[in-house]
């Protein structure tokens, strides 16, 4: 799977909005055949903070992810309320789910 986390530093007068701001191109990326998530969460440290964490199922879904009209549409539309380019990190994984954090194991 592609697995990417990209962390987006909004405008403060936009902060509270993003969640709305982003909806569209959030709802649009969850219908595509190859995204398996594609989850935002807000920094407890920065309010200004929103880390998206995704992934597609492999080269060809993420592919088509940046070539769909929804990416297009967010590449005008999200710059404007950004402070900063977003930043990422994309990596390659050899699995298809998150896998069980064995060190937290729930017992019982």
């Amino acid at each position: 799977m592609i697995f990417i986390t990209a962390k987006f530093r909004i405008k403060p007068e936009y902060a509270e909005q993003w969640p709305e701001i982003s909806r569209e191109f959030t709802e649009a990326t969850r219908g595509e055949p190859g995204c398996l998530w594609f989850d935002w969460s807000r920094s407890l440290d920065d309010s200004t903070e929103y880390v998206l964490v995704e992934a597609f199922r492999d080269g060809d879904a993420g592919a088509a992810h940046v070539q769909s009209e929804h990416f297009a549409t967010a590449q005008r539309t999200f710059p404007p309320h950004l402070v900063e380019t977003p930043r990422i990190v994309n990596a390659v994984l050899e699995q298809d789910d998150w896998s069980l954090l064995g060190e937290m194991a729930v017992q019982g």
